[in-house]
């Protein structure tokens, strides 16, 4: 396994961006920029062995910085929707930049996706990887308190790649983290409408006109959300217009790594699975993309182009007190572990 470095440009305000390349033995290569801390490529193996970048991105540092759907950033303060973008925390109410129609979505305009992180490249016996830090400043899009966040991406010999997140706050503040990589299994050739999925949730979060969760969580039974057995994308997206939905995740303890779900598409027999200790995963099937963004190789990202799997607490949390609390206090520690698992499937 190796990990290499080379320049990726500069941002207007003249810092330096780096791109890391994660390689292990089985032909997995990762890419992460630290502008963003962004996965910009996923290049593995089909059943023929012919490899293919399975991530939705761009070529260049210069496209990553104009306003692009998220494609493989990390999001944050505040990963996902908060309404009206007002939230009240210890009795103090805070206000945030409104950026998705009445909401605040993934931190705000400056969110994490748009800031230089830190970087340091390792290695050890069983993974390669670069560790990043952000020192998200008091009041920062509205947060309150001093956030020290600190993001892991690492690949293994199991075709792993790993995402460890750690937060710590001098004042009490809401934290949400999540990575946006839009994956699609056939290489970017065709939409992800033929990939089979399978989602570990009995329940998802329901959501009105603005996408801010009502509060219920409905079975997934008799509805177009039940994917607890694998089905293809298309048989019902219809049905909701396109999928961007909360899935809540079947587990037997809180905070345990559990399974997620499964992709499998069938052409080229690569598979996806999902663990997380994230008591959600937010499943987007990429309804906006609409052939206006040029990606890498000159691809135009069409809808339904890729699909999202971002592993999270649930949107709009610090508003609806019976969701599993996104506070994070002076002395605690906020921890996820997120694995994506590649595989092939004959």
């Amino acid at each position: 396994m190796k990990i290499t470095s080379s320049h990726f440009g500069k941002t207007a305000q003249g810092e330096s961006v780096t791109l890391f390349t994660l390689e292990n033995n089985r032909n997995l290569s990762v890419k992460i920029s630290n502008y963003g801390a962004t996965v910009t490529s996923i290049l593995c193996p089909d059943k023929h062995g012919e490899l293919a970048d399975i991530a939705l991105g761009f070529d260049n540092l210069q496209q990553y910085m104009t306003d692009h759907p998220y494609f493989g950033v990390v999001c944050g303060r505040y990963a996902n929707r908060i309404a009206k973008g007002v939230f009240s925390l210890e009795g103090r109410k805070y206000v945030l930049p409104i950026n998705n129609g009445p909401n605040s979505l993934h931190g705000g305009f400056k969110g994490f996706h748009t800031v230089v992180w830190h970087a340091i490249p390792f290695k050890n016996s069983e993974e390669v990887g670069v560790k990043l830090t952000y020192l998200s400043k008091d009041g920062e899009e509205g947060y309150p308190g001093n956030l020290l966040v600190k993001v892991v991406y690492a690949i293994n010999d199991l075709n792993e790649l790993k995402i460890s997140y750690t937060a710590e706050t001098d004042a009490p503040t809401v934290v949400n983290l999540t990575n946006h990589t839009y994956f699609n299994l056939n290489g970017c050739k065709e939409t992800i409408l033929d990939h089979i999925v399978t989602i570990n949730a009995d329940k998802y979060t329901e959501v009105d006109s603005d996408a801010i969760p009502t509060g219920k969580l409905p079975e997934v039974s008799g509805t177009a959300f039940d994917f607890r057995k694998a089905k293809k994308i298309i048989d019902d997206i219809e049905k909701v217009g396109g999928y961007d939905h909360n899935f809540v995740l079947n587990k037997s303890n809180e905070n345990e790594l559990s399974y997620a779900g499964l992709a499998y598409e069938p052409q080229s027999g690569r598979t996806l699975e999902a663990f997380t200790t994230e008591p959600g995963i937010q499943f987007y099937s990429a309804n906006f993309l609409d052939g206006s963004i040029k990606g890498k190789n000159g691809i135009q990202y069409k809808k339904h182009f890729g699909f999202c799997w971002e592993a999270q607490h649930f949107p709009d949390s610090p508003n609806q007190n019976h969701f599993p609390s996104t506070r994070l206090y002076p002395g605690e520690s906020y921890n996820q572990l997120t694995i994506y698992r590649f595989g092939i499937r004959d």
